[in-house]
């Protein structure tokens, strides 16, 4: 386990994540974050895209449910034109 440190919350409720542990797991601006927070405890889960490979994984296993699901490509359509008349 990495050597601690420590950060403050700010005015405006930033946190600065120390230099140490931004190089250790690759942080660029701009990365985006999950908090969770639950009694003395916050955590930040990095939010990071899927590999092509895990992609391609993802998208086989939503094709193979909605078949069983008994789903068409025109069901998918008309729900996908349903939910964008509603902007």
């Amino acid at each position: 386990m990495a050597a601690l440190a420590t950060t403050r919350l700010s005015s405006k409720g930033q946190v600065v994540i120390p230099e140490d542990v931004r190089l250790r797991l690759g942080l660029k601006p701009g990365a985006q974050f999950v908090v969770v927070g639950e009694g003395d405890v916050v955590i930040l889960k990095i939010i990071s895209p899927p590999s092509m490979k895990e992609f391609e994984a993802l998208v086989t296993k939503a094709r193979a449910q909605a078949r069983q699901a008994g789903l068409k490509r025109a069901d998918i359509a008309a729900a996908i034109k349903k939910v964008r008349a509603r902007k």
